[in-house]
């Protein structure tokens, strides 16, 4: 799904960028240009960003129990 429209990033390009080490907007903004323009992507990307960061903890977390 499109998140941000003005720069056409979707969700998977910011989940992919997370997994990539992306941790902040400012590295999304940076590195994807999302919420850039008009800034209405925002909330949307940062909910998305987070979420992958959330996944990815626990992704991490059931490794280190296995």
């Amino acid at each position: 799904m499109y998140v941000c429209v003005c720069n056409q990033v979707t969700d998977h390009e910011i989940r992919r960028a997370v997994d990539d080490g992306a941790d902040s907007m400012t590295v999304l903004q940076s590195t994807l240009k999302v919420a850039t323009c008009c800034g209405r992507c925002h909330d949307c990307a940062k909910r998305v960003m987070n979420q992958a960061l959330a996944d990815r903890c626990m992704a991490c977390d059931m490794l280190a129990t296995a």
